[in-house]
């Protein structure tokens, strides 16, 4: 599978609950801590549900 790259671009600060929880199980919760994983379909819907709090690159 392909490896996706995200960073996180926004605070967590003032979102609601789910969404801290969301960052935190993907590894993030600093601004500009970036975490590379594989993109499974479990990923691609944690990058759906906090889209607007990070920033997400593609690897071939």
């Amino acid at each position: 599978m392909a490896k996706v790259t995200i960073t996180q671009v926004k605070s967590i600060i003032g979102r609601p609950q789910d969404q801290k929880a969301t960052m935190k199980a993907l590894g993030l919760g600093k601004i500009s801590r970036s975490v590379s994983v594989e993109n499974t379909p479990q990923i691609a819907g944690m990058i759906k549900k906090v889209h607007s709090l990070v920033e997400v690159k593609d690897f071939q």
